[in-house]
């Protein structure tokens, strides 16, 4: 990892806060024990994070960026360059693939779902969990549109708004929680995918 000092001690931070919601859940997620997690006190994690906000919204803008760069490496699809190419089939399966892999992981699912919790009661927090959807529907809403250009921006906006919650959705199959997932299952969503993507 490359980066300043203070750079590499931000990203460690993360890193620990992110261990504490997935180990021990949206109950101890106050600001003590993430600084406990990362041998600080308290007061130097405020120094970068002051409000247990500001961190969940730069941990989910990690796990954003995070997300993006798995896509752009394991489809070779990038979004932000030559952006007017359009998309093809064969891409846009691509791409439905490798956002169903994203939801196997089934840590990734338990920071989602600590974090879901924290914002059920968290008002704070769940501004920074809308902004952070806000940033990925129109993320997968530019896929959409490489996909099919000519649709109405409005009816692209609600396929992408749809993605999003079929992955959160597929989010607990993929990741074994929900005991659904079976080969037809994951065909079937791939299917749905796609098709959203790309059309019929």
């Amino acid at each position: 990892m490359t980066g300043t000092k203070g750079e590499l001690r931000r990203e460690a931070l993360l890193e620990a806060a992110e261990h504490v919601l997935v180990t021990a859940g949206n109950a101890n997620a106050t600001m003590r024990n993430f600084a406990a997690a990362s041998n600080v006190r308290i007061g130097h994690l405020q120094h970068y994070f002051p409000t247990r906000s500001d961190l969940m919204q730069a941990l989910l803008d990690r796990v954003l960026q995070r997300s993006l760069t798995w896509m752009r490496e394991s489809t070779g699809v990038d979004l932000e360059r030559d952006s007017h190419a359009r998309i093809t089939r064969e891409e846009s399966g691509q791409i439905a693939s490798s956002l169903m892999q994203q939801q196997n992981d089934p840590t990734t699912v338990r920071l989602y779902v600590e974090i879901w919790a924290m914002a059920a009661s968290d008002d704070a927090i769940a501004a920074v969990l809308r902004d952070f959807y806000s940033q990925y529907a129109e993320y997968v809403q530019l896929i959409v549109k490489r996909a099919q250009p000519e649709m109405e921006t409005a009816t692209q906006q609600a396929r992408a708004n749809s993605l999003v919650a079929l992955f959160e959705g597929a989010a607990l199959v993929s990741a074994g929680f929900a005991g659904l997932r079976s080969p037809g299952t994951d065909n079937e969503l791939l299917g749905a995918i796609q098709h959203l993507i790309h059309g019929p």
